[in-house]
């Protein structure tokens, strides 16, 4: 048996669980620690079950065995004489790892941010990330369903603007999806695409607002209402957009995946973190724009 340590938002949590479908089309038993990583007091919520997901959840005591978590003074006493004999396996970097899919009865730890994880699977990834089960708060329902008519009569393209947590940790995700960046794909956006329609999904509405009014403010429009506890609100939005401008966050990637259309634009930064090189986060046909608003 093999365990995935869930992580992170529902982007991160997303490719998590289509590994977990490539894991099982590959007869292997899979199981989730869903609780380790979410006891912390930053913990992101998780939100598999807007899909209509019921994963199979690993006990504490299989946590605890496929770690070598074990807290008796025997297993204490081992561990230091021996060394811990965990069977975690971390994966090795941000691009794809087959190492991944081979390991046997391992303790999976990552966020096998590629579609190489779940490749030949796709179409069970497309059926288990229906929104089944949407929970759209009470006043929220009517904007909601305005935005998505405006979305499907226009050429609509989605932007996701993040801003929030990625401006406190500049070092791995600032400099990258910069004004200039943005700017670039809207031009690019425009020159294909003269009658396109905007709109901006973002965690900081005052930014976006700025933004888009220093330019032609009738193409665009700043969607609101959705709170970190109701982001499927956006993704599901944002996945009915005919066209896409990405930010370097796996939340607009499944955003753009999502929208089935072959016909689709999705524009992505040149750069994914600045900490690693990641190239197996970048899917065929997407266009690259870097932090300078060109495109590579």
């Amino acid at each position: 048996m093999d365990i995935i340590r869930m992580s992170g938002g529902i982007g991160n949590q997303m490719f998590q669980y289509a590994l977990y479908l490539k894991l099982v089309s590959l007869g292997k038993e899979v199981k989730f620690d869903d609780v380790t990583e979410y006891k912390l007091d930053n913990a992101r919520p998780i939100m598999l079950w807007v899909f209509g997901i019921d994963y199979p959840k690993a006990s504490r005591e299989e946590v605890v065995a496929w770690t070598d978590g074990a807290l008796d003074f025997g297993s204490r006493v081992r561990r230091r004489l021996f060394g811990r004999r965990s069977r975690e396996y971390h994966e090795k970097s941000c691009d794809y790892d087959e190492e991944v899919l081979k390991r046997e009865d391992a303790y999976l730890c990552g966020c096998f941010q590629s579609e190489q994880y779940f490749k030949g699977v796709e179409d069970a990834v497309r059926d288990a990330f229906r929104f089944r089960r949407m929970e759209i708060p009470e006043g929220m329902e009517r904007l909601a369903a305005e935005y998505g008519r405006q979305i499907a009569g226009t050429e609509s393209v989605s932007i996701h603007i993040r801003r929030g947590d990625y401006l406190e940790a500049a070092q791995v995700y600032g400099g990258i999806c910069t004004e200039d960046y943005y700017d670039g794909a809207v031009a690019y956006m425009l020159e294909r695409y003269p009658g396109a329609q905007f709109f901006v999904f973002t965690n900081d509405e005052e930014w976006a607002e700025g933004w888009c009014g220093r330019k032609n403010a009738g193409r665009f429009t700043v969607i609101k209402g959705a709170s970190e506890e109701t982001g499927y609100v956006d993704l599901m939005l944002m996945s009915k957009c005919r066209h896409h401008i990405i930010a370097n966050s796996s939340f607009s990637w499944w955003g753009a995946w999502l929208n089935p259309s072959p016909d689709k634009c999705v524009i992505a930064p040149v750069k994914w973190l600045n900490t690693c090189e990641c190239h197996d986060i970048f899917t065929e046909g997407m266009v690259r724009i870097d932090e300078g608003g060109r495109i590579r």
